[in-house]
Formats: structure tokens, sequence, C-alpha cells
């Protein structure tokens, strides 16, 4: 009896799909499946952590936008020859496409971060607490979005002859070749390495981690965040390295793999500067509901809330609401409520 082991696998036959003029594609699915995810559940991280929830869709109606601007713009920046100059192999125009791919991880974070920074000073509450409830859900989005990548046939390594290698074969659209929006006539033009599926599992093993992380020890004020960042950077530099695709190159060396090393640098600086403990659930509600807080309390004979405002892991389990009664402390004793929920899960949800 033969045996027969797995050679490669193929690609999807296609990444687009037509209902009249209408295009369906793929990667823009994953994207809008890992934003939701990434909002549902950081949503629940940050109500866990004291926060209010509906706080992380509010702060996302700024975050994503500006993300989504940020990563195409590092990616046409990183990758300016293939669309700008004599030798571009697409039209300036191309560059605005999102939808067609090519959506650079840095830039996104950078400038979701700045969107999300305008949405925390709006409210009234800590970017760095608010970058803590969010990491694992990013991460785990980014991993959903790697599966976009794999529709489109793109972002693959070198030429492999490893049991796991990526079939890419050739797409057809109009009697044209189309790798992008054609169809597989089922010619298998190389077999490469499967960089998408090495960085999906990489994300999901850092997005375990910093769960685990997140339930075993007091850590906030943006330290998981740059944990994050440190982690997927960590991976991402290695898996650049296997990659065969068209990248723009800076001393030989791809200009991702670049970035990856100095990002990651500054990550983990961050997190050995940053101050340890974990912000006070008080510390993030809204401006808002802090300020309804003290009026509440001030009406009710100045019963203050100036002792809540020290860090979590300083607090002791009765320390909140104690002393309020009323409508004013009984919005203090919600609040104590939270306290002892994200001192007993560590947060993570």
């Amino acid at each position: 009896m033969t045996t027969t082991l797995l050679a490669s696998f193929p690609s999807p036959p296609q990444g687009v799909w037509y209902v009249g003029p209408v295009a369906i594609r793929a990667y823009a699915i994953c994207i809008i499946i890992g934003i939701i995810i990434a909002i549902v559940w950081g949503d629940r991280r940050w109500v866990a952590r004291g926060g209010e929830k509906g706080t992380v869709f509010d702060i996302a109606i700024w975050a994503v936008p500006f993300g989504l601007i940020g990563g195409r713009l590092y990616h046409v920046l990183t990758d300016w020859s293939t669309y700008f100059g004599a030798d571009a192999t697409a039209q300036p125009i191309d560059a605005l496409k999102i939808w067609d791919g090519g959506l650079g991880i840095w830039g996104a974070v950078a400038l979701g971060a700045l969107g999300a920074w305008i949405g925390c000073r709006v409210r009234g509450i800590p970017l760095p607490a608010f970058g803590d409830a969010i990491a694992p859900g990013i991460l785990l989005a980014q991993g959903i979005g790697r599966i976009g990548n794999y529709f489109n046939e793109e972002l693959y390594g070198r030429p492999t002859s490893m049991p796991w290698g990526l079939e890419i074969t050739e797409r057809v659209r109009d009697g044209h070749i189309d790798m992008l929006d054609g169809v597989s006539n089922g010619n298998v033009i190389a077999v490469v390495q499967p960089t998408f599926l090495y960085e999906l599992i990489w994300n999901v093993l850092v997005v375990l981690a910093l769960v685990w992380i997140d339930r075993k020890f007091v850590i906030g004020h943006g330290r998981l965040f740059a944990l994050y960042v440190a982690g997927y950077c960590f991976g991402r530099f290695w898996i650049e390295l296997l990659r065969d695709d068209h990248a723009t190159h800076v001393l030989g060396v791809r200009i991702n793999s670049i970035t990856s090393a100095v990002v990651f640098v500054l990550a983990v600086a961050y997190f050995m500067w940053a101050r340890r403990g974990r912000e006070n659930p008080h510390d993030l509600l809204s401006r808002a509901a802090r300020e309804e807080i003290a009026a509440e309390s001030a009406g009710r004979g100045g019963v203050g809330t100036d002792h809540e405002a020290g860090d979590a892991d300083d607090a002791g389990p009765d320390d909140g609401g104690s002393g309020a009664g009323g409508s004013g402390g009984g919005r203090i004793e919600t609040l104590q409520g939270s306290t002892d929920e994200a001192d007993t899960h560590g947060g993570a949800q």
C-alpha cells in the first residue's frame, strides 16, 4: 500500500464574486469581521476592567477610519514604485483602492491610535488603559485579515518543496490574466511558503499569551498594548524574511523587517518604562460619569471619591463605595462591583 503525503495545498480559486455590478471581496469581508470582533471583545474587556459599556464602540468611530487611512498610507509610501514612476505596474488612482488589498499594520496602528486618542479625549478616559483593553482583539483581527490575503493570493513567501507549500494558480478574467479579480484556470505557477498562514498562527499564539498575562498579572497603563506590539513585531520580523514578493528595500533589507525591529525596541522600552499596576476603575469612567458621581456625592454632604484615585493594585476589596447612599451611593457601589470583578478576573474576558 502506498501512502501519499500532502505536497502542497491550493489557493482559493477566486477572491472576488460579482453580484451584478457589485463586487463582493473576501479581503474586505475578512477586514470587516476582524474589526467587529475587535470592537465587541474589546468592549467586554473594557467593562470587565471597570469601564462603561459601549465605550469601545464610541471610540471605534474615530479609530477605525483613521486606522484604515493610516494602513493604506503606509502601504503606498513603502511600495511607492508600484503606483508611481516609469516602472509602475499600477495606475496612480489604484493607490486609493483599499478594497484591492494592501494595508500596512504599522500605519494602521499609528493613525488608529491617533483616532483613538481623539476619541478618548472627547470621552475623558486614559488612552493607555483603552489600548490594554483592545490589544488582544486587534491582534486577532490582524490574523483574520491574513485570511483575506490568502484569498487574494498575496503576501506569500519564496518557492518551497515543504509539504505545506501554498499553490499559486493563474487567474483569468475576460480572457486576460487578472490575479486579483480573476478566477483560477487551474494552472499552478508556483508553490511557495504560506507566510500568511505563519503570521495567522503567530498572531493567535500571541493573543493567547496576552490573555494569559492579563489574567495572571496586574498589568495596565498601556503595558499590555506594548506587549502586543512587541510580540507581533518579533514574529513579523522573521516571517518577513521568508517573503519574496515585491517590496521596498533599504540597504538590501525589506523595509517591513526594519520597521519591525525599530518598533519592537520602542515597544519593549515603553513596557519597561511605563507605570506598574493597573488603573483604578473610577478613572476608566467617562468624564460625564465622573462628574455625575461627584455632583451626587457633593449633594449628599460632600462625600467624595478622592479615596478612589489611587491604583487598583493599591486598593483593598472594600475601597470604593463605603459611606455613600442614595442615588450617588448606588453609582459608587456599581463602580465598586466593577473593581471587585477586575481584581478577581484580571480584566480579561
